[in-house]
């Protein structure tokens, strides 16, 4: 669990055998205000299943849509169109 000085990763891959303190892991980053970022993966190592889950910070999301946002606008804004021929 980070420290309450250490910043938060905005994405972070949990990886482990397919335990309980795997689910513990994933439960204790929800309840940190994470959620979780696509499906979870597993496979088999010969002899236990490993399993992976991506979690996100939604604020981390939404920033990075918003820049998205702005970079187009700047995009539709823009009045040099001959820089863009040839460009689809």
């Amino acid at each position: 669990m980070p420290e309450p000085t250490e910043e938060k990763l905005s994405y972070r891959l949990i990886t482990g055998p397919d335990t309980r303190e795997f689910c513990e892991r994933i439960s204790n980053a929800l309840a940190e205000g994470y959620v979780l970022h696509g499906s979870p993966a597993a496979t088999f190592n010969g002899s236990s299943v490993i399993v992976a889950q991506a979690v996100i910070l939604p604020a981390a999301v939404a920033n990075a849509d918003a820049a998205v946002a702005s970079a187009v606008d700047k995009l539709e804004n823009y009045e040099d169109e001959e820089a863009f021929e040839g460009h689809a």
